[in-house]
């Protein structure tokens, strides 16, 4: 593992929770050991790849933490606050296998849940983490943006299966995967049907409790229990799925040809809310919503001293995790863009419902990378 971090870097990362904790944000500390399934269920395969994993003597399996957003959210929805409003800020160390070199990474940031006022909360995330950048001596760095929403409104728009507008709203942080979706519907023929085609044709139209109850059922009597970290419960799930996915006629050319325009649109926040506007007139596609909360937020990070002109948006900018469901935003150091983000968050409202929540609380929040930051800028 990488070499603990200096006390001179612990101290500045204090100083920097210190002002987080400044502007209204508790400071907690969640356990370094996590229950491992809430991360393989809503991170994704990205992060999937990267957990340090340990079984206890029960089977259970646990890992350390790679990320601080779900065990923060896990800690909130354990306390007396939730499902009220709260907002905590934090430091420690997460564990992540990058799969050349292992290491430790000391990571600070903050999390805010139960906030009524989106378009505000999301432009206080924002300003707070270029405060983050501005505490290591990097006042302006370059920032890019997104919103998992504005695509999510698109597919909920467009002649699909469920299955299907479920499917590329997941993959649309993995642009791997998006571009292997659309080639799939695009090109979507007889002779690529799985071997097991025939299985999930039958399952195709059945009651979707007794066609999950048998596929359950099939895989305990096989001797499965868990594959890759999934329950067989989860394989049904999955199994079930493909059966839904392969019941799509193929996707239209012109609706292929809709989706990659709206892909391609980018530039500052105030050009690109132009021209989506104009995108869902010429489509007649419903944007009004997510467009009037994007420009909200634009209005509330011009007020807070943002240069707005100098943020480069992209409706195709995603951030590789499962559970983000509007604003994504990364920061990096224009003059090492290669070294990664310094500072990464955005909106996952759906994550706590997810969680264990009885009712939806609205999430947003961001991490900073510690070292990353202190080793651009040579700060102590």
């Amino acid at each position: 593992m990488n070499s603990a971090p200096s006390f001179d870097v612990h101290k500045r990362a204090d100083s920097l929770v210190a002002a987080f904790a400044r502007a209204g944000y508790t400071r907690v500390s969640p356990a370094i050991l996590q229950p491992a399934e809430p991360f393989f269920d809503l991170s994704g395969e990205d992060m999937r790849r990267h957990m340090y994993l340990v079984t206890d003597t029960a089977g259970r399996e646990f890992c350390l933490r790679p990320d601080l957003t779900i065990p923060v959210a896990r800690h909130y929805l354990a306390s007396a606050t939730a499902p009220q409003r709260a907002s905590f800020c934090y430091l420690g160390p997460v564990f992540r296998d990058s799969g050349i070199t292992s290491g430790e990474f000391l990571q600070a940031g903050i999390e805010s849940f139960g906030r009524p006022d989106t378009a505000a909360a999301d432009a206080e995330a924002l300003a707070l983490g270029i405060e983050a950048t501005a505490h290591y001596g990097l006042p302006a760095p370059r920032i890019v943006i997104g919103d998992v929403a504005l695509f999510s409104a698109l597919i909920t728009a467009l002649d699909l299966a469920p299955a299907w507008k479920r499917r590329l709203v997941k993959d649309f942080n993995r642009k791997t995967s998006l571009a292997h979706d659309l080639d799939v519907l695009t090109l979507h023929t007889a002779q690529n049907k799985p071997e097991y085609q025939g299985v999930l044709a039958a399952l195709e139209r059945s009651d979707p409790k007794a066609a999950h109850a048998l596929v359950t059922d099939l895989l305990s009597i096989a001797g499965i229990t868990a594959v890759g970290g999934r329950s067989v419960g989860e394989i049904a799930d999955r199994f079930l799925e493909q059966a839904a996915l392969g019941a799509q006629t193929s996707l239209p050319r012109e609706t292929r040809a809709l989706i990659e325009k709206f892909l391609a649109i980018g530039g500052d926040p105030d050009e690109s809310a132009a021209d989506l506007r104009a995108f869902a007139r010429e489509a007649k596609i419903a944007l009004d919503a997510p467009l009037d909360l994007f420009e909200s937020r634009t209005g509330f990070l011009a007020a807070r001293g943002v240069d707005v002109g100098r943020i480069q948006f992209s409706t195709a900018f995603g951030r590789g995790l499962d559970y983000y469901t509007g604003f994504v935003f990364e920061l990096y150091d224009p003059s090492a863009p290669a070294a990664g983000q310094l500072v990464a968050g955005g909106r996952y409202d759906g994550l706590l419902t997810r969680l264990g929540s009885a009712s939806a609380i609205s999430a947003v929040g961001f991490a900073v990378w510690i070292e990353r930051l202190a080793q651009l800028r040579g700060t102590p």
